[in-house]
């Protein structure tokens, strides 16, 4: 997450700058390197086996991230590898593999990986030549006579956007064996059977899943509505239960904005940027910009830079193109998400896309309220209150890493000018279903648009971290004032619900 939020910023840098057409900017390398140069690592000694703190089925975005966890070390080459003794001399064994396509792996599979071994390809200064028994090769050899564990890494598409790559830790493989056989090429490449250790979480064969959902939903195990939104989102989202014979949800009108019988008005006239074309990055003449303290609070493709009390988007009355990068928040769902039934908490939400960290979700859909009590004791759980204490953390970068006078600490924590009470039990969307969790994946943030003169606020929900595919979306209720009282020793806990998220460090209760 360090990693992440220092490459966002360097990228929210980098886009507003001026730069020659052709140049290629990597914030993920330069982010890499200011970490590695400060010790900004773990796991720094190489090991066989499981790497602490990474999980069967983490998702990456960029190598250089493996790299800082000591998942996978080399930020280029396929294979990592160590030297080992033996009673003779040093031999070396393979610890990681990274399949990504370059070679010509068959890569199907969820249980068998035929891996192909490294050097040979050809370049701009040479053809294409045999490969020889070294370095990766020579250890993955090794690492065949000696029957170790080796981390299996599987890069993929991106579904959600195709010129990049996903990078899944699909667990612990043992090579069964080798062979050489002639390339395309004509050239002589050596051939690695690998196969998963049974046992293990699923990880690549949940993407092997979605894939056939995606080719036919009728697939779908437990499908009750291919889409509970019936068209009001641009992204069908499916309902789903595989755990009992519940039919669904009650009843309720989706919608995919929040609606207010009364708008907030700003205290003076507000007005939208003059922006003819999209909003630029770097442009303090505009005046949705400069509202943001002078920063794009989006990168290029579109994803939160950082957390702030509030962010201002441009609205209706703006003239910029609609699909300017300042309206990340009112796209619609760009993810296949899916509505389902949990074992013990009811109905959840999960993607079947993945989501890196600061990309943009869904927000809370429903009605703006004047207080809880409207909708009943706690709205029955669909209510979103602004008012609730919440647990803080820090999600921003670090302004020493990019040089930055860091003794002024930026302020992260929603500003929501009064409280704002959203009830989602009559009229709502997805938002509705995500359950609370007390570490969640998920947080939200207040954004701002003017219409007419007239300032809107939305709760949008954001990825706190990287997220697989299939894993619930949770965010942090809160807890109420009156229940934060109780919890202080007061005579009240009105509101107050057990907690079942499963946590290490669940608090017992939320609400």
């Amino acid at each position: 997450m360090r990693f992440d939020a220092l490459r966002r910023r360097l990228s929210q840098l980098e886009d507003a700058k001026e730069s020659p057409a052709g140049i290629i900017r990597r914030a993920d390398l330069k982010a890499g390197n200011i970490l590695m140069t400060k010790q900004v690592r773990t796991n720094m000694r190489k090991r066989i086996g499981t790497v602490p703190g990474v999980e069967i089925g983490d998702i990456f975005f960029f190598r250089m991230e493996m790299c800082l966890l000591g998942l996978h070390a080399p930020s280029m080459a396929g294979i990592d590898y160590m030297s080992v003794r033996n009673d003779l001399e040093e031999e070396p064994l393979a610890v990681s593999i990274v399949s990504s396509g370059y070679y010509d792996d068959d890569a199907e599979d969820k249980d068998v990986l035929i891996y192909s071994g490294q050097g040979g390809a050809a370049n701009k200064d040479k053809g294409a030549t045999d490969q020889k028994l070294e370095r990766g090769n020579l250890a993955l050899e090794r690492s065949l006579r000696r029957g170790n564990e080796v981390r299996v890494i599987r890069g993929m598409k991106d579904s959600v956007n195709q010129v990049s790559k996903v990078y899944l830790y699909d667990g612990l493989f043992r090579i069964q064996e080798s062979w050489v056989e002639k390339a395309k090429s004509g050239c002589n490449i050596f051939k690695y059977k690998l196969a998963r250790i049974p046992g293990q979480p699923d990880a690549f064969g949940v993407w092997k899943s979605i894939e056939k959902w995606r080719e036919g939903l009728s697939s779908r195990a437990g499908l009750i509505l291919p889409d509970i939104t019936s068209g009001a989102e641009s992204m069908p989202v499916a309902l789903v239960n595989d755990v009992d014979e519940e039919k669904g949800p009650a009843y309720f009108t989706y919608v995919s904005t929040v609606k207010y019988s009364k708008s907030f008005k700003l205290t003076q006239p507000a007005y939208g940027c003059n922006c003819r074309n999209a909003c630029q990055p770097g442009n303090l003449n505009c005046s949705c910009i400069r509202k943001n303290e002078g920063n794009f609070p989006y990168t290029a493709n579109g994803v939160l830079v950082c957390r702030a009390p509030m962010i201002h988007e441009c609205g209706p009355t703006c003239p910029c193109f609609p699909n300017c990068k300042n309206r990340a928040s009112q796209t619609g769902l760009k993810a296949r998400l899916e509505v389902f039934k949990t074992k013990d908490r009811g109905w959840g939400l999960r993607s079947w896309d993945s989501f890196r960290a600061g990309t943009f979700i869904c927000e809370y859909a429903g009605e703006v309220i004047e207080k809880v009590s409207q909708v009943g004791e706690e709205g029955d759980g669909y209510v979103f209150d602004t008012s609730h204490v919440y647990e803080s953390f820090k999600w921003n970068y670090e302004p020493g890493l990019v040089e930055e006078d860091g003794s002024i600490e930026a302020i992260e924590e929603p500003n929501v000018p009064s409280p704002l009470v959203i009830s989602s039990k009559n009229v709502g969307n997805v938002a509705r279903f995500m359950n609370h969790s007390c570490y969640p994946n998920v947080f939200w943030q207040p954004i701002m648009y003017e219409n007419n003169n007239e300032s809107f606020i939305h709760i949008a929900f954001f990825a706190m971290r990287h997220i697989p595919p299939m894993t619930e979306l949770t965010f942090d209720y809160g807890k109420s004032r009156s229940g934060e009282a109780a919890a202080d020793g007061g005579s009240t806990s009105r509101g107050r619900r057990k907690c079942l998220c499963g946590a290490p460090i669940c608090r017992g209760y939320f609400g």
